[in-house]
């Protein structure tokens, strides 16, 4: 992969939508924030508005996780070995050979597809620092006024559900209060994808529609494994600004004939 092409900017892709919380949603905030008899566990929320919100780290972070994962595109360090080993056929072949497993970290290999997509940082791979091509921006609330008018809510616009842990040995009860934003909750979301030199335009929007149905498929935020973070996307608008376009100073164009996942968009097409 040529490292100079892929930085000749071509174009930005912006995909809108909302994301919908499907059951509780915890992301959790800074324990600076609790107070006297609030949750144990808090909610991250805006310093000036106080409304909870999804940042684009969670959301990108989870995303990339289910994409490396999805397509077996992860670095992997073997004890007492100096190089990394980047296919999970190496890998299995080492392991095979009576090699050990020291740890997993994020996709670096230059032809992976999360690595193109999500990019390598140069202190990670002496060779080349590929260019992040996904954006992600943080999630807003836009329906604080029917979770604030929610009956059932027990702090501003979340809820309250306490989870018990019980001590094999013992039987012993010990109850943890763990706030969470309501099902219904809606959040604007905004991916932004760069497009370099070559890249072509239906590939990267397909990468994209990929890691949002995987996290569909999965669960965003803590407690997943007991029914917390389920969240649908709705994409409502894609439009692209190319580099001709920033020149000239000229609006987003709608971009046309995309074809999105029905499970992404009410519509086949936009």
């Amino acid at each position: 992969m040529n490292s100079v092409i892929n930085l000749q900017f071509k174009s930005r892709i912006f995909v809108t939508g909302t994301i919908t919380a499907e059951t509780g949603l915890h992301i959790g905030g800074s324990s600076v924030e609790m107070g006297i008899g609030g949750a144990d566990s808090i909610v991250i929320r805006d310093p000036i508005t106080n409304y909870p919100y999804i940042p684009g780290s969670s959301l990108r972070g989870k995303m990339r996780s289910l994409l490396e994962k999805a397509r077996k595109e992860m670095t992997f360090q073997l004890k007492d070995d100096k190089q990394p080993i980047t296919s999970f056929e190496a890998l299995e072949k080492n392991l095979s050979n009576g090699r050990t497993l020291k740890s997993a970290g994020p996709a670096t290999d230059p032809g992976h597809i999360a690595t193109n997509l999500f990019g390598v940082a140069v202190d990670k791979q002496e060779e080349f620092s590929i260019p992040q091509r996904l954006v992600v921006r943080d999630a807003m609330l836009v329906n604080p006024e029917e979770l604030e008018a929610a009956k059932n809510t027990d702090m501003p616009m979340t809820e309250v559900k306490t989870e018990v842990a019980i001590d094999r040995i013992t039987s012993k009860a010990n109850p943890r209060q763990i706030e969470r934003v309501p099902a219904g909750a809606r959040f604007s979301f905004e991916f932004i994808l760069n497009l370099y030199g070559e890249d072509k335009q239906e590939d990267y929007l397909g990468y994209l529609f990929e890691c949002m149905q995987l996290l569909q498929d999965d669960y965003l935020g803590g407690h997943g494994s007991r029914g917390y973070g389920r969240v649908s996307f709705l994409i409502e608008n894609i439009t692209e600004k190319s580099a001709e376009d920033y020149k000239d100073n000229k609006p987003a164009k709608k971009v046309e004939g995309v074809d999105i996942p029905e499970a992404l968009c009410n519509d086949k097409e936009l």
